[in-house]
């Protein structure tokens, strides 16, 4: 009777410090562009919370808080950018943030106001691309497979525009901030947009006259500080997204647009 006493009592008081440790767990922090990628992970979020994690999806306005948010230790893993982008950034600002795995493909598309296809595009057409090094890069191979240049052999995501070999149209490309380009798409020939600033600003993906396929180099990945690549946490969470419930509300709210990377 007294070793049975004992045994409760001491199941109960390992039971109680589970309790306060779990408790006291600080949440998995996740940062995010405002826009889709974030509804993306608000509802993994909320599939982790009902499986017992908890996590805290945030929310910053421009993509360079985010891994200055990540390098400094304010948040521990993210989903908006691809590695051409991410590479930018850490020759540039000294971060040490590495790939963890791809998540899903998020289209890049050439939209127009003005044009229903390339053919009709007049001499001389205005077309906007981002300004940013790894954007413009992957405007540049977009505006390629569209037929409206050639760029040199061997270039893909280090073009720019001293890359530009054959330009049969003589089009005026036009370099603005990603954020501005949807806005200004009526002033244009056309744009190339990334699809959460795309959807952002209310254009339809399935308007463009062209979308990356799942074959991009600009896969959106999980990235993390370089130290955390391994964390069991993020591990958690990842499969937690890569899972057929997030699939499901992927598919259905872009209806197919969007490509998970699993």
């Amino acid at each position: 009777m007294r070793v049975t006493y004992l045994a409760a009592a001491l199941f109960s008081m390992i039971a109680t410090v589970s309790a306060q440790v779990h408790a006291n767990e600080s949440p998995l922090r996740v940062g995010a562009s405002p826009g889709p990628f974030a509804d993306f992970l608000y509802e993994a979020a909320r599939l982790a919370n009902a499986q017992g994690m908890s996590v805290k999806v945030t929310e910053f306005t421009e993509p360079t808080q985010i891994n200055e948010a990540t390098q400094v230790g304010e948040i521990d893993v993210s989903v908006f950018q691809h590695v051409p982008y991410m590479q930018k950034q850490n020759q540039s600002r000294g971060y040490s943030i590495v790939s963890i795995k791809p998540a899903f493909v998020a289209p890049a598309g050439i939209y127009s106001a003005k044009h229903k296809s390339f053919d009709q595009f007049p001499k001389g057409a205005k077309v906007g691309i981002p300004n940013d090094p790894a954007n413009t890069a992957r405007a540049l191979v977009l505006l390629s497979k569209a037929g409206l240049i050639k760029l040199k052999d061997g270039v893909s995501i280090l073009a720019d525009l001293s890359d530009v070999a054959e330009n049969p149209k003589a089009i005026n490309i036009v370099q603005l901030d990603e954020v501005q380009l949807p806005r200004v798409l009526v002033d244009l020939d056309a744009a190339v947009v990334t699809l959460n600033k795309g959807v952002l600003a209310g254009l339809d993906p399935k308007s463009a006259l062209l979308l990356e396929d799942k074959t991009s180099e600009w896969a959106i990945i999980w990235s993390a500080r370089a130290d955390r690549k391994d964390d069991p946490v993020i591990k958690r969470f990842i499969q937690i997204f890569e899972s057929d419930p997030m699939r499901v509300f992927i598919q259905q709210k872009f209806g197919g647009t969007v490509i998970p990377a699993w």
